[in-house]
C-alpha cells in the first residue's frame, strides 16, 4: 500500500535500521572463526561475502522496483478502463435521447472518440513518466507478494516454506539468547565445568532463593516477549527510537572491545612475553569459518519494510554502500584485533573480557556486565523487524493485500501478529 507522509523517515534513520538488522550477535563469533581458519582467509571471506551480499541487495531492490511498476501499471489501467466505461455509458444515454436523424457525422465522431479513449489504454506512457513513477518504491511490496507475481505454484510454496522456517527460527533463537543472557546476568551462580543445561532446573538463581535458573530464564523470556512482542502489531517505523538507542549501545560495545584489544597489543610491545602470532590460513577451519560468517550480512528479507519508508530514495545506493562498508570495517577490526591480542579466543568473544573473580575494579565490573548484555541490545533491535516481516508475509500468503481494509479488524491487526 502507498505510504503516508507520517510513515516516512530520513535517510540516516534507514542507515541505522539496516545496520542494526545486519549486525547481530554473530559478530561475536568472528574472532574465534578467524583464529581457526587464519586471519588472511577470514579477511578474504568477509570481503567476498560483503560484496556478494551487496550485489544481491541490489537485485532485491530491482525486483521491488519491477513489482511496483507492475502494480502501478495495473492501477493505471484499472482507472483508464473505468474512464472508458463511464464514457461509453454517457454516450449510450445521449444516443438514446437524440433523434435517429442525428446520425451521420456526429455518430462517427462519437465512435472515433470512444476508439481514441480505448486505444489510450494500450499505449505506453512516455519514458520520463515510466522512470520517475512506474519504478519508484512508492508501495511496500513484501517478498511474498513478489513471489506471487514472479513465481509459479511450486516456487511460491518453496519460498513461503523457506521464509517461514527461517524467520520463525530467527525469532526462537533471538528469544532464547536474550532470555539466557539476562538470566546469566541476574543470577549470581556460575556454572562449574561439570554442570549441564539440565542442572538449571535444580540450581538456585540466588542463595536461599526459591527460583531456579530455569525459572529465571522463563521469567526473562516472558518479559522479553511482553516488552518487544507488541511491536509486531505495528509497522517498522514505530521501532525508530528503539533502533536509535540500541545502535548507540552497539557501537559503544564494539568500541570497548576493540579499544581493549588495541591496548593489549600496545602493552605487549613493551613486555618481555613473546608476541602472539595467529595462523594466516588453515583450510581445516574453512567449514567453521563459513558456518560463522555466512549470515554476517543478511538483511534481504526485511528490505521492503526498511527501504520503502525512506523519504529520499535517490541516496539508496550510497546508503547501502556506506552500511556495508562500515559493517565490513567493524567486522575486520573486531576480528583482527582480537586474534592478535588474545592467545585463546573464546567461541563468544565477550567471554575474553570477563574480569578475574578477584577483580575489585568497579570499572571492569561495569564492562563485564555491559558486554554480557550485548546480545540483549543487538537482538532487541532485530526482533521487532523480523516479527513485522514475518507478519507481513503471512498476511500476503493468506489475505488479498489489495483489499486488506475489507477484512475485519481482528483478522487484520490481531490474528497474524499473534
Amino acid at each position: 500500500m502507498p505510504r503516508s507522509a507520517q510513515e516516512e523517515f530520513p535517510t540516516w534513520v534507514g542507515f541505522v535500521f539496516i545496520f542494526n538488522l545486519i549486525v547481530g550477535t554473530g559478530a561475536l563469533t568472528l574472532p574465534s572463526a578467524f583464529s581457526h581458519a587464519g586471519w588472511v582467509l577470514g579477511s578474504v571471506l568477509i570481503v567476498v561475502l560483503a560484496f556478494a551480499s551487496y550485489m544481491t541487495v541490489t537485485f532485491v531492490i530491482e525486483t521491488m522496483a519491477c513489482a511496483n511498476a507492475i502494480q502501478n501499471w495495473k492501477r493505471l489501467q484499472f482507472l483508464k478502463r473505468d474512464r472508458v466505461l463511464e464514457h461509453d455509458e454517457d454516450s449510450n444515454v445521449e444516443t438514446m435521447t437524440e433523434p435517429l436523424l442525428v446520425g451521420g457525422a456526429g455518430s462517427g465522431s462519437a465512435v472515433d472518440d470512444n476508439l481514441t479513449d480505448a486505444s489510450v489504454e494500450h499505449m505506453p506512457l512516455n519514458i520520463m513518466y515510466c522512470r520517475n513513477q512506474y519504478y519508484s518504491l512508492s508501495s511496500k511490496i513484501e517478498l511474498g507478494e513478489m513471489a506471487n507475481l514472479f513465481f509459479g505454484r511450486v516456487g511460491r510454496f518453496l519460498f513461503y516454506f523457506c521464509l517461514a522456517v527461517y524467520l520463525y527460527g530467527d525469532l526462537s533463537i533471538y528469544s532464547a539468547a536474550v532470555a539466557k543472557s539476562l538470566r546469566d546476568v541476574i543470577c549470581v551462580h556460575n556454572h562449574s565445568g561439570n554442570d549441564t543445561d539440565g542442572d538449571d532446573v535444580t540450581i538456585r538463581c540466588w542463595e536461599d532463593s526459591a527460583l531456579s535458573r530455569f525459572d529465571t530464564y522463563r521469567l526473562c523470556l516472558i518479559a522479553f516477549i511482553g516488552v518487544l512482542g507488541p511491536f509486531a502489531f505495528f509497522n517498522v517505523q514505530k521501532t525508530k527510537y528503539l533502533q536509535l538507542v540500541t545502535v548507540l549501545f552497539r557501537w559503544l560495545a564494539f568500541t570497548v572491545m576493540i579499544s581493549i584489544a588495541v591496548h593489549r597489543l600496545v602493552a605487549a610491545q613493551s613486555s618481555q612475553d613473546p608476541p602472539i602470532i595467529p595462523k594466516r590460513a588453515d583450510v581445516n577451519g574453512i567449514p567453521y569459518l563459513i558456518g560463522t560468517c555466512i549470515y554476517s550480512f543478511m538483511c534481504h528479507h526485511s528490505l521492503p519494510s526498511l527501504l520503502t519508508p525512506i523519504a529520499n530514495k535517490r541516496k539508496l545506493k550510497s546508503l547501502i554502500s556506506a552500511d556495508y562498508g562500515l559493517i565490513a570495517a567493524f567486522y575486520l577490526s573486531l576480528a583482527l584485533t582480537g586474534i592478535f591480542a588474545f592467545a585463546d579466543i573464546k567461541d563468544l568473544y565477550t567471554l575474553n573480557f570477563v574480569p578475574n573473580s578477584d577483580q575489585d575494579s568497579g570499572f571492569l565490573k561495569a564492562i563485564e556486565y555491559f558486554l554480557a548484555l550485548f546480545p540483549v541490545f543487538t537482538l532487541s533491535a532485530s526482533f521487532p523487524i523480523i516479527a513485522i516481516t514475518l507478519r507481513s508475509n503471512l498476511q500476503t500468503l493468506f489475505l488479498d493485500t489489495t483489499q486488506l481494509e475489507s477484512y475485519n479488524f481482528f483478522l487484520r491487526r490481531v490474528f497474524f501478529p499473534l
